[in-house]
């Protein structure tokens, strides 16, 4: 992917935190997902007062975009985050639950993704969603 296209599909994930439901945290979380066949899939974070029922906006999309698309590999997600004060958030990172959860759809799919999330400096940060965890669950 280029620059330009991870700046866009960081803009949508922005778009996508207006959609998260954090009366609980305050803290909302959006997600968009580029398929191989060039669908985006939005997702945010959506809480519930039994705090363990939740989804993170991460899960949210990845879930529904293999559900929408099965068979149709994940190119990239981008990650924005507003704090409790509407701040955007700088360099957020997936929770543990979410990358073990990217894990399981690169082993699903075969194919690694990036992850793009906004730098502390403004800039754009993309890894490979293989690199964030290293040591997956398996069975």
């Amino acid at each position: 992917m280029k620059e330009k296209e991870h700046e866009a599909l960081l803009k949508i994930a922005r778009a996508a935190v207006e959609n998260a439901y954090s009366v609980y945290s305050r803290f909302s979380v959006g997600a968009a997902i580029l398929m191989e066949n060039g669908e985006i899939v939005r997702g945010s974070n959506q809480e519930n007062m039994a705090y363990p029922s939740g989804l993170c906006a991460e899960r949210v999309a990845l879930f529904y975009a293999c559900s929408a698309y099965p068979g149709v590999k994940v190119k990239a997600i981008a990650i924005a985050a507003r704090d409790a004060a509407g701040a955007w958030v700088e360099a957020l990172t997936p929770c543990g639950a979410c990358r073990q959860v990217m894990s399981e759809v690169i082993r699903r799919y075969q194919a690694d993704f990036d992850v793009i999330v906004a730098g502390k400096k403004g800039e754009i940060v993309v890894v490979p969603a293989s690199e964030l965890l290293p040591a997956p669950f398996s069975l």
